[in-house]
């Protein structure tokens, strides 16, 4: 089977869980063969490089969605054909940005039928004017059909008072958005050479496999493990975007998943939580399935049979002072600030007591100013031990990089503490608490996003955002070794029968069997030198729209007079 990976800032660029469990896909899947369409979000995307794709991955096509787009190739035809184009390309904007404004009179149902529509007359148009189309999306028409649909009765406030600076950025930031039209992959010798579409992520991702179901017929598998709408509106906020490009953007990416819903054969998402999400957006339940991600249980079986042999004992501190530990990426949504309240509330109770924080390294200024506010409230919420510290002793409260002498593996970090936390305030599926459960490890979450569903009552959840009963569920366990093991023993177990990579490989490929199955491609006959069909490569039954007759040991059969 040919599989067509289309990917958004992961696989093959990145080397975080984003690009990880795709490679863990590809090379569970030795005997099929995949080709990766690949887009790049930013600059920093592929600056690392990319990962060491393996034999199946037979070719990486890459396309970015910043920076300038590509100079148009010369197109015939002369003024005439250019006329046609410019006309063809209002008349399909016109609907595409009606539909992103909205307007009086239009239900959610035309909205989506009108984006559909303006969406696949640029597709067609690109096909037809090869590396056009992005200019024209920049251009004045783009610029006016806009700002007519922003000024249309029934609008929004907010968008009828767009200026002309905020119409240039959106008009950008769309091109930008759209640019997956333009990229050379719907030919017979790519996506139409695919049995199916994957796309690993929302947004973007899944123009190119929606295209691919209009020109060449190949079905269609999108993959959420967060929901890409809800992510792209924060970041489109916390890039200080003004509020009416926001709006326009936003409603870009939430008629974009709606169609990607609808025509594809099947919506898979890792978690219940997502799932609710897509629901809302439009996903049909009945063509979801819910796989979760595949994760790399090997890196942790040390700790985990550690853990186990400690729980089979009855259960024993893991260190001499009792020690909580976090470990993530730091950020505002993991809310470490209400960990260091909930600590310092366990410090009372328990003056032994020592939080480790295990980091990822701050991926830009704004990571490491977080981290640099947290140590600066640590040493406020501890000044006698903070001041210890500074004359040789040692602070209650440590912060260590994943990667340092003291925190070497992911497991080492699991495994600093008695009890490890998660304390978010938002999070989409959380690896870091599946990582902890493969180490055995007991946990305290906030009942946010995926974390009920994934914890499954083998650890104790409290509500975000409420530093006592982190706190106290906390010290509880801290209190209780016993408890803890038994707990880290079954959160064990259920990691290891939901969230290997076997799992999820076998999931897929049932999902991938499933697609082809009942939605093959088909493929246009083969010719020769000639131009002709080449005899017997389409053999006249494929021809046919109907279905195989059935059995007589089926209810339905009715016997049909024989013709003479």
């Amino acid at each position: 089977m040919r599989i067509g990976l289309l990917t958004e800032g992961g696989y093959p660029y990145a080397r975080g869980e984003a690009g990880a469990w795709c490679d863990r896909l590809v090379r569970g899947m030795p005997h099929h063969v995949f080709d990766v369409y690949a887009l790049s979000r930013s600059p920093r995307t592929g600056a690392a490089g990319t990962v060491e794709t393996p034999p199946q991955v037979r070719r990486v096509r890459q396309e970015r969605l910043w920076g300038e787009p590509p100079a148009p190739e010369a197109q015939g035809g002369g003024r005439a054909a250019a006329k046609a184009a410019r006309a063809a390309f209002r008349t399909g904007f016109r609907d595409f940005a009606a539909a992103l404004a909205g307007g009086a009179g239009m239900c959610a149902v035309e909205r989506a039928d009108r984006f559909a529509s303006g969406l696949y007359a640029l597709a067609d148009l690109a096909l037809d004017a090869a590396g056009a189309l992005p200019a024209m999306l920049r251009g004045d028409d783009a610029l006016a059909e806009l700002e007519s649909a922003c000024r249309a009765p029934g609008v929004r406030p907010l968008l009828g008072d767009i200026v002309v600076t905020e119409l240039l950025t959106a008009a950008d930031l769309l091109e930008r958005q759209l640019r997956p039209l333009s990229a050379p992959w719907y030919g017979p010798d790519a996506l139409g050479a695919a049995d199916v579409c994957h796309a690993v992520s929302g947004g973007p991702a899944t123009l190119p496999g929606l295209l691919g179901k209009r020109f060449c017929g190949t079905p269609l598998i999108v993959t959420e493990y967060t929901v890409r709408t809800r992510e792209a509106l924060l970041a489109q906020r916390a890039a200080g975007l003004p509020p009416a490009v926001r709006a326009l953007l936003g409603d870009h990416h939430r008629l974009l998943s709606g169609e990607s819903y609808r025509q594809a054969a099947l919506i898979t998402q890792g978690s219940t939580h997502v799932r609710r999400w897509q629901e809302r957006c439009g996903a049909p339940r009945e063509r979801t399935r819910t796989i979760h991600p595949g994760i790399d249980a090997g890196r942790f079986a040390r700790a985990g049979a550690a853990a186990e042999a400690a729980a089979q004992d009855g259960g024993r501190a893991a260190h001499a002072d009792p020690t909580v530990a976090w470990v993530g990426r730091a950020d505002p949504a993991k809310d470490l600030i209400a960990l260091l309240h909930a600590f310092h509330a366990i410090r009372r109770k328990e003056p032994r007591a020592r939080l480790r924080v295990c980091h990822l390294r701050a991926a830009d200024q704004r990571a490491a100013g977080y981290l640099d506010h947290c140590r600066t409230l640590a040493a406020q919420l501890f000044p006698d031990e903070a001041a210890d510290a500074t004359a040789g002793g040692e602070s209650p409260v440590s912060f260590e990089e994943i990667g340092s002498p003291g925190v070497p593996e992911p497991a080492d970090a699991y495994t600093a503490g008695d009890v490890v936390v998660l304390s978010s305030s938002a999070e989409g599926f959380p690896l870091s608490l599946v990582e902890a459960m493969f180490c055995g490890r007991p946990t305290v979450s906030t009942d946010v996003g995926a974390v009920r569903e994934v914890i499954g009552g083998t650890g104790l959840v409290v509500p975000p955002r409420n530093p006592k009963e982190l706190a106290e569920a906390t010290l509880g366990l801290l209190r209780g070794p016993g408890r803890a093991a038994r707990l880290g023993a079954a959160a064990r177990e259920r990691a290891l029968t939901l969230f290997t990579v076997t799992a999820c490989v076998n999931a897929f490929a049932d999902s991938y069997l499933d697609v082809v199955a009942h939605h093959p491609v088909h493929r246009l006959p083969l010719l020769d030198a000639q131009g002709a069909p080449r005899p017997f490569t389409t053999p006249a039954e494929s021809l046919s729209p109907a279905r195989l007759a059935p059995t007589p040991a089926d209810p339905a059969w009715t016997a049909v007079p024989a013709r003479r």
